[in-house]
């Protein structure tokens, strides 16, 4: 049996160093052709010295040179800049792993499909930003969007051998470490008190968003399109134990759930093998462990980005699109501590409320509204942070 070769885009990523770590599991199985970085240049070296890629790739051309001085010795292919990314995807590879956070992932996972290659995508910004073009682009081209996101592979995986019927499905938020939390405690939450998820393991990014609820609302957006649904057959409840990934209800009543320790190395490995799976030696869930598993709806008027991304949903075009790239720029500035908590909201609503709204875009509308609305929104933290 030949083994599946995989590129990683964004290897020195939470997700991407998870999927190094299932595929060291399974060296017989799997052979890493490309893994790719930005600015974790040691790290990425690190990697290409365990795990022998064809070519290894740094987004960020400044580090060109040191990431080519610290392989020099291996038989390896380095390249350098968002150009490279587009070349690597398009090889002879059998499955693409994208775990670029944020916008800079929509190129390479659009070339990867337009190239018949197979994606499975951890970079939820994909679709929401322009979901319905990478999905007419897989069905296009025949190729498969596999899902990574746990609350994805939940549902992707409840689907499996179903025909159809979809009534709604229910993605679960553990409501993150502010869970009840009201307004006047949120105000005066710093970086460090929102980057301690109580259940997950993850990048920073993801973190902040999963702390202000906007996770679960781009998760909504990126399964409108994964699963070819109306916003009003999207759910969200909080479950703050993370256990029950997502659920299906079908037209008859009935209700599938996909169930698990909150483990992100499960939904990578399932989307490496599918559509078979591999025996593991990761932890096992046990009820002994979870006497309660518990429910409620999500509050929407304290954590207001939900209610934001439920509107761009509802109202699509590029709503989402300049949605998302308002908050990439409040989350890397709060990361910085040059906003606030709350902060990140009101500049996220200002640029939806002002930059142009555009109902059937093009891939270069797209483009441009993402830089229309980081604009904007770096016009405003500048503003706030005065």
């Amino acid at each position: 049996m030949n083994k599946k070769r995989i590129v990683i885009l964004g290897s020195t990523g939470s997700v991407g160093r998870q999927t190094l770590e299932v595929i060291a599991q399974y060296p017989e199985k799997f052979s890493v052709e490309v893994i790719t970085g930005w600015n974790n240049t040691a790290l990425l070296a690190e990697q290409a010295r365990a795990f022998l890629p064809k070519t290894v790739v740094t987004g960020d051309k400044k580090n060109y040179q040191e990431l080519k001085d610290a392989l020099k010795d291996l038989p390896v292919k380095v390249l350098a800049g968002t150009e490279a990314l587009n070349e690597v995807v398009s090889g002879e590879v059998d499955l693409v792993m994208a775990a670029i956070v944020g916008f800079a992932g929509l190129m390479p996972v659009l070339t990867a499909l337009e190239h018949g290659v197979p994606v499975a995508l951890a970079n939820k910004e994909t679709l929401v930003v322009a979901g319905d073009i990478v999905m007419e682009t897989a069905k296009r081209k025949n190729v498969s969007v596999i899902p990574v996101d746990s609350e994805h592979s939940a549902i992707f995986q409840c689907l499996q051998g179903e025909n159809g019927g979809i009534e709604k499905i229910i993605l679960t938020a553990s409501g993150g470490p502010f869970i009840g939390k009201k307004t006047n405690f949120l105000v005066n939450v710093k970086r460090d008190h929102a980057l301690q998820h109580p259940n997950w393991h993850m990048g920073e990014k993801i973190t902040i968003d999963s702390a202000t609820l906007m996770n679960k609302g781009l998760e909504m957006i990126e399964a409108r399109w994964l699963f070819n649904l109306k916003p009003e057959q999207i759910e969200v409840v909080i479950h703050p134990q993370s256990v029950i990934h997502s659920v299906v209800q079908f037209v008859d009543g009935s209700l599938k759930a996909q169930m698990g320790l909150p483990d992100m190395k499960v939904p990578i490995q399932y989307a490496l093998t599918h559509p078979g799976r591999l025996k593991n030696d990761f932890p096992r869930f046990s009820f002994k462990n979870y006497p309660k598993l518990t429910f409620d709806r999500p509050d929407i008027k304290t954590f207001r980005n939900l209610a934001l991304a439920m509107e761009a949903l509802q109202k699509g075009g590029n709503l989402p699109c300049i949605m998302n790239a308002a908050n990439e720029e409040v989350v890397h500035a709060f990361l910085k501590n040059k906003i606030g908590f709350l902060e990140m909201t009101e500049i996220i609503e200002e640029a939806m409320n002002s930059c142009q709204r555009i109902e059937k875009p093009t891939l270069a509308d797209y483009q441009q509204s993402d830089q229309s609305a980081r604009e904007l929104a770096q016009k405003l933290i500048a503003q706030k942070s005065n």
